[in-house]
């Protein structure tokens, strides 16, 4: 029965900006202070004060819709959406209604096949968070907190492109990938920084025509939302299955059991009751200003991810891990720059420098050795003049402890360097071959598998400073 049906998904995607204070006031815009804390007169719009627009907004918001491809608009408007929450201190919020400041441009991912997915995006436009009402910290009352009132907030509205609770997921995987690389949002859904509204309905496949829509609203977890459309995708096939009518009207997922309820029949615009901000002008953004923002947008995700499987010829996978954390992308593009070959460069920063950032529970930034310095260490191994055991052991450590060292240097110090001088090689194998008559004739015999048991010794007798494949291709003539 589900086959029958395709589910329909645009998903509305609320950006919690990184700024220093509020989208209208001077009130810090930070994280984790006490209730009420970050709150002034102007915050919560007290008679008497006027709202401010932060600069930073506006840079975030052309910031965005640059690397989404979408068109700026020259002239910006404010709106004000009245509506009644207990944790909505003026009784509207300060928003865009009919001039968004991004229209169109698309976000892209790759989905579980492999294949490039897009996703259109409507609108992307500035507006102001509500506060937060607390339900559970009081047996008889509901708490507010209005820290957050003001916190300035993207909207970025897509198409109903989407056609599964996983390309959801991946969606708003890129997402936030997108937002952290530009360095407009943290990206944390636990703390509130990314939440999310789903628009979801479904038709028979190839019904042109659109089904009716259901909302399920403010969301932080990508689970979440994956679940909430899986859930939401069976309830209204199950409706019209049975001929039950589904109502255009808004819910709320419930994380413990699944499910979603009914919150509210939908509001539509007018609901809103939108007129033009009074306290605000609009805002004018020049050709000038956007080129300005645009020469500082750093390497974006999916152009690294391709960069990475098409020229560098990384694996999916690997490429997805590399880009996933900007700092750690960056870091690798200065690190290929120091090193022969960059899948070399891309293994060590994946296996060695992640465990040892994992071990130390520090980030990128904190990584003690430069991309230089680990670029001198990763050649030592690819000239031979290191074996990598050696390199990724005592050398790597010997290197955290002393950042500034020269590794080659500290090799020699460490006497690791290996022993590639022909001549001497040929002397050691010779010797071993020499002190092991029986397992010569029987190498001869066939028993090829006693190389190792030679290179073993070979090994012991350099101190184990020979350069293996040296040595190997050494053994190999002289046994024969």
């Amino acid at each position: 029965m589900i086959d029958r049906y395709e589910t329909v998904v645009g998903l509305e995607v609320h950006i919690q900006l990184s700024t220093l204070s509020k989208a209208y006031s001077s009130d810090s815009a930070a994280y984790g202070a006490m209730p009420n804390h970050h709150v002034s007169a102007v915050s919560v719009g007290m008679p008497g004060t006027l709202p401010v627009v932060n600069s930073r907004v506006l840079e975030f918001a052309v910031r965005l819709g640059l690397a989404t491809g979408s068109r700026i608009r020259p002239e910006n408007h404010y709106a004000r959406k009245n509506y009644f929450y207990a944790d909505l201190p003026k009784g509207y919020q300060i928003t865009q209604h009919t001039t968004p400041i991004c229209e169109g441009g698309c976000v892209e991912f790759i989905t579980d096949e492999g294949e490039k997915k897009q996703v259109g995006l409507e609108r992307i436009h500035m507006e102001e968070d509500a506060g937060k009402s607390m339900h559970d910290q009081d047996p008889f009352d509901s708490l507010i907190d209005l820290n957050r009132a003001g916190v300035p907030l993207l909207e970025m509205v897509s198409r109903p492109d989407i056609r599964s609770a996983r390309e959801a997921y991946l969606y708003l995987t890129e997402v936030r990938r997108l937002v952290r690389h530009l360095d407009i949002c943290d990206g944390n859904m636990e703390e509130g920084s990314l939440r999310c509204d789903a628009n979801i309905s479904v038709r028979l496949k190839g019904e042109p025509t659109l089904g009716i829509k259901v909302e399920v609203k403010n969301m932080n977890s990508m689970r979440h939302v994956q679940k909430a459309i899986e859930h939401e995708t069976r309830r209204q096939i199950e409706c019209i299955e049975t001929g039950q009518p589904i109502a255009q009207e808004t819910r709320q997922f419930d994380a413990m059991k699944g499910v979603t309820h009914s919150l509210r029949s939908k509001e539509d615009a007018n609901d809103y009751r939108y007129f033009p901000e009074p306290d605000l002008p609009p805002v004018f953004i020049s050709p000038e200003y956007i080129q300005w923002v645009q020469q500082q947008l750093p390497p974006l995700p999916m152009a690294l991810y391709e960069k990475y499987t098409g020229k560098w010829g990384l694996s999916p996978a690997e490429a997805a891990l590399l880009v996933e954390n900007k700092s750690e992308a960056l870091y690798l593009e200065e690190l290929a720059k120091h090193c022969n070959q960059v899948k070399n460069a891309a293994n060590w920063l994946l296996v060695r420098v992640k465990n040892y950032l994992n071990e130390q529970g520090i980030g990128m930034g904190e990584f003690p050795l430069s991309p230089s310095t680990l670029g001198s260490l990763i050649r030592l191994v690819e000239s031979s003049k290191v074996s990598y055991t050696a390199a990724a052991g005592p050398l790597l450590e010997a290197l955290l402890i002393s950042p500034q060292s020269d590794p080659e240097a500290l090799a020699a110090k460490l006497n690791l360097l290996q022993e590639s001088d022909r001549a001497t090689l040929e002397m050691l194998a010779d010797q071993v071959i020499a002190e092991m008559p029986e397992e010569l004739a029987r190498y001869r015999e066939g028993k090829t598998g006693l190389l190792g048991m030679f290179m073993g010794k070979l090994m012991k007798a350099s101190g184990g400073k020979a350069d293996p494949k040296m040595a190997s291709e050494i053994l190999k003539l002289k046994l024969a």
